[in-house]
């Protein structure tokens, strides 16, 4: 998530919008750190041009909503409810910005999709490993290991609590800021599928229940981590939300 404040340095209200900032990152919960560029600095960028002072931009995008072009030297004004303006935006309106950046940042960023979804191998490997419970099989299983230089070892007895430890890791990998991705329905298809695997591997030995479950739970792992389309999803901190102002 990238949060700029752009100001121009004869502007009296620069110190006003730190102050601000820093109420919203710690209102949501995220560390205060961002970029600054004062306009005349042949070093700030272009996209940095064209707001009055100060500006905060989440992402590229104003916090105030406002899709205004107007003269690097000017100072800004806000509005901070009826009859009420000010040089610096509303602590409320940075932090909806700052949730809203910091929600597409998590759901677009590959990194944290691979992360999330890499909790899952270990549980495919697992749940994949034959049970080793015919005993008059195991000189075969003893040659075949040792063909490659392993020894043989009955793991028989590990595979449930090794299998249910590592479902418990991508389930709570399903949880993890579940809201800031597609919700809880995914964790509720998770928690499904991984007793379906637990119990048809373990408790009815069926190769179905174990392969349906197992599918599942890698479909909805895709699933939760899957970008959500933005083409609709329009960032605007002055729509109204509350049915209560909407009657006002």
């Amino acid at each position: 998530m990238q949060i700029e404040l752009v100001y121009e340095k004869t502007c009296p209200n620069i110190e006003a919008a730190r102050t601000q900032l820093l109420r919203a990152c710690a209102e949501a919960g995220i560390s205060p750190h961002w970029q600054e560029w004062e306009v005349s600095n042949p070093e700030a960028p272009a996209h940095a041009h064209g707001y009055g002072s100060p500006t905060i931009l989440v992402n590229g995008n104003d916090v105030s909503g406002d899709m205004i072009e107007g003269d690097d030297y000017c100072c800004r004004v806000y509005s901070h409810g009826e009859l009420t303006n000010k040089g610096v935006p509303a602590v409320a309106d940075i932090v909806r910005a700052l949730r809203f950046g910091q929600k597409t940042a998590i759901t677009t960023n590959p990194v944290s999709r691979w992360r999330l979804n890499g909790a899952l191998l270990p549980t495919v490997g697992v749940a994949l490993l034959p049970k080793l419970a015919c005993p008059a099989c195991w000189p075969a299983y003893a040659g075949v290991f040792s063909t490659v230089g392993i020894g043989f070892l009955d793991y028989t007895p590990l595979l449930l609590p090794l299998t249910a430890v590592f479902l418990l890791i991508a389930v709570t990998a399903l949880a993890y800021r579940a809201r800031q991705r597609r919700g809880y329905k995914p964790l509720l298809v998770g928690v499904l599928a991984a007793g379906t695997l637990l119990i048809g591997k373990f408790h009815y030995d069926s190769d179905v229940a174990m392969y349906a479950g197992l599918f599942l739970l890698v479909a909805t792992s895709l699933w939760n981590t899957w970008p959500k389309s933005t083409s609709a999803d329009t960032f605007c901190p002055a729509c109204v939300t509350s049915g209560e102002e909407a009657m006002r």
